[in-house]
């Protein structure tokens, strides 16, 4: 009779291995083991010593892998231990690199995408969470929106808001603070390390001037009427109640100057040719653009009322003629207009700077809207889409939405509530 030689791998068959329900071990061999538990599932672990003491390497479920799979895996844990590699620590490396790649690859628009997510619900305020992505839109995204959230350094924070530090410096300190936010927010959930390069103490403090010094600049540049003075946003509705209370085809301009947020020389050298009233639309030439190129304004109904009574007083090609049937407005007139409202502390141009403004902080408008209804340069995507038309209604909203912030109600020193403009203009 022979002898019986046990084998050192492969003691198991695929039948004993269904069959089996008691709890416990049940050797293959070369550290393999289905593993029975006390609830039934059975799952296999390769077993191996480290300095000594046991170790389990889940391998998987016996629903998922088979006797023959399980044992290609233990197969390829036992080359590791003939290598001196730990295959539990190997598992744990590989799983921490791609959590670092993951990591790293992560944007910092996605980083803020995600933290406007997960704040929403707190932000009780409706117009702070609009101003939270609209803000971002336009300052920080074009300078390092898409590069990785572990690389925003103190270089790329200062190069979104040297620019408008002194400029805008309210805005400049609520994009900073959000900067620092969604950076801090990146920390806590691992996708970047390091101190946080928008954080005001310690750090921009020294490169930047305080807060309360650029706005003190900002006040004396007003002052001296420098980079074209600019009315607040907020005191717009007061500003066209009065300018409303104008007579004359100047006071008209002017108020269709800051509905549509148009250049002086657009304004004043705009012909009926340009005007489709039905449509609600002007088209000016591109020889007349500043970029040389046609563009297209949509109109509010506040800015087709003053038109239907430009219209009803036409005299000749120009829509707001000045003394003389055949010339149209000088470029001083609204300018003189200003001053004679006792407001030689604005200048036409500046009414632009106010919408935009109230574009980044008081809505939720994309950023490329904005600058294409300020007839500004864009990217070449952007003006392609602009070209097919999928922006002007876009931009139609944003009209719509500043004639009616214009013709907002404005409390007076008694208390009453003032409708802005007359019937006629109100959006």
């Amino acid at each position: 009779m022979g002898r019986i030689v046990r084998r050192t791998i492969h003691n198991l068959t695929a039948m004993q291995v269904q069959r089996a329900t008691k709890p416990g071990y049940y050797g293959d061999g070369g550290g393999l083991y289905l593993q029975i538990a006390r609830g039934g599932s059975k799952n296999w672990v390769f077993r191996y010593r480290v300095d000594g003491k046991l170790r389990e390497y889940g391998l998987g479920s016996l629903d998922t892998y088979t006797l023959a799979e399980a044992r290609e895996k233990a197969r390829l844990c036992r080359q590791m231990r003939q290598e001196g590699t730990d295959p539990i620590e190997s598992r744990k490396a590989e799983r921490l690199a791609a959590k670092i790649t993951a990591a790293r690859g992560m944007t910092f628009r996605q980083c803020a995408e995600a933290y406007i997510a997960a704040r929403r619900a707190s932000w009780k305020n409706q117009t702070h969470a609009a101003q939270w992505p609209a803000t971002l839109e336009s300052y920080v995204y074009p300078v390092f929106g898409d590069l990785p959230v572990a690389v925003v350094d103190v270089g790329l924070v200062t190069k979104v808001l040297s620019p408008i530090w002194t400029v805008k410096p309210e805005t400049a300190s609520r994009v900073r603070g959000r900067i620092e936010a969604v950076l801090d927010w990146a920390k806590v959930n691992g996708h970047r390390q390091g101190e946080n390069p928008a954080r005001w103490k310690g750090h921009l403090e020294h490169i930047l001037a305080p807060p309360t010094k650029a706005k003190e600049a900002k006040r004396r540049e007003s002052g001296r009427g420098e980079h074209h003075a600019a009315l607040p946003y907020a005191e717009l509705p007061a500003f066209m109640t009065a300018l409303r209370q104008q007579d004359g085809v100047t006071a008209r301009a002017l108020e269709f100057t800051i509905l549509t947020a148009a250049r002086t020389g657009e304004v004043i050298g705009a012909g009926w040719g340009e005007i489709n009233l039905t449509e609600r639309l002007w088209v000016i030439r591109a020889e007349r653009m500043k970029a040389g190129k046609e563009h297209r304004v949509p109109l509010s109904d506040a800015a087709v009322a003053i038109l239907e009574k430009m219209a009803a007083i036409r005299a000749g090609e120009y829509v707001f003629l000045g003394q003389r049937a055949d010339r149209p407005l000088s470029q001083m007139a609204m300018l003189v207009l200003l001053r004679r409202m006792g407001r030689s502390d604005l200048t036409v141009h500046g009414f632009r700077s106010a919408f935009s403004d109230w574009c980044a902080e008081r809505t939720a408008f994309p950023a490329e809207v904005r600058e294409m209804a300020l007839a500004h340069a864009v990217g070449d995507k952007v003006e392609a889409a602009y070209r097919r038309g999928d922006l002007f209604q876009k931009r139609r909203n944003v009209v719509e939405a500043w004639a009616r912030f214009c013709s907002e109600p404005v409390r007076v020193g008694n208390g009453k509530v003032v409708a802005l403009g007359r019937h006629e203009h109100s959006a």
